[in-house]
């Protein structure tokens, strides 16, 4: 943990500053938006960032600013939400296939490998569109595609890992198999599989704005980074509709990666003594 808080590497500092911020401005933005996210002020359309909105407004008088604020909420929470349950069901899938092995093993792995053999975007753009435009089956249709990576990941850690010899000890001792793959194999690859979860926060939020940019995320009036941008390529004379939310989208992957990085550094036995 010493040798953790010491790093010093900038861009993985850079990286937490980035995301906390972000994940703040998420929490707190129902306090922090200066007005009305779906608030229309035709009165008001198309204003180019000034002094009466920061970021300017959109082409139904809405504050950018606020919009992109409140937008985060969706966007950071989609991303969050689907890495999470793609690391628990690819951890329990590729853990039970590496530890129990044999035809097993080549069964599981050929479900993995089946639904890896789709390009991924398209293959999650097919399914959120089969399930209806949401939310929910965006992130139902990202999770399809993302688990396999972590199932695979798992599966060779497993395999590595019930080698050893302390696991070969608790196994003669008459440890269970579940309790060995839970107490003893899981702990232990939790470090890459964390640095692995960590990075694809940011391909998860770009990868749902990106369903939300072509109407399969969020639906008007709610206020979501993709569906910004979406909106603003419809009306390119005014930049700033769609470069904030752009920017936003950048800036938060770009974070998270950095943090990866960092995380994937400080876990990496070669550099223990460093």
């Amino acid at each position: 943990m010493k040798r953790f808080l010491k790093q010093k590497n900038f861009l993985f500092k850079l990286g937490i500053v980035i995301c906390i911020g972000w994940m703040l401005a998420a929490l707190l933005s129902p306090y922090l938006v200066p007005q009305n996210p779906i608030a229309q002020d035709m009165t008001a359309r198309f204003q180019a960032p000034g002094s009466g909105h920061f970021l300017g407004t959109d082409e139904l008088g809405r504050d950018v600013f606020s919009r992109v604020l409140v937008g985060s909420r969706v966007s950071i929470a989609a991303g969050l939400v689907t890495v999470c349950i793609t690391i628990v069901v690819g951890t329990i899938y590729g853990g039970i296939a590496g530890y129990v092995g044999g035809i097993v093993d080549d069964i599981m792995m050929r479900v993995a490998e089946l639904i890896n053999a789709f390009p991924p975007l398209i293959l999650a753009m097919v399914i959120a569109s089969a399930l209806g435009p949401s939310i929910s089956n965006s992130v139902f249709a990202m999770t399809i595609i993302w688990w396999p990576n972590y199932a695979r990941l798992m599966r060779s850690l497993v395999i590595t890992l019930k080698e050893n010899e302390y696991i070969v000890a608790s196994r003669v001792l008459g440890a269970s198999h579940l309790r060995i793959l839970v107490k003893e194999i899981v702990p232990n690859a939790l470090g890459s599989l964390l640095v692995m979860a960590t990075l694809d926060i940011g391909n998860a939020i770009v990868t749902f704005s990106g369903l939300s940019f072509l109407g399969l995320g969020t639906q008007p009036p709610t206020p979501e980074w993709g569906s910004m941008v979406s909106d603003g390529v419809n009306n390119m004379n005014y930049w700033w509709m769609s470069t904030f939310p752009g920017l936003a989208i950048f800036s938060m992957s770009i974070g998270a990666n950095f943090v990866g990085d960092g995380l994937r550094d400080y876990l990496d036995p070669k550099l223990k003594n460093k």
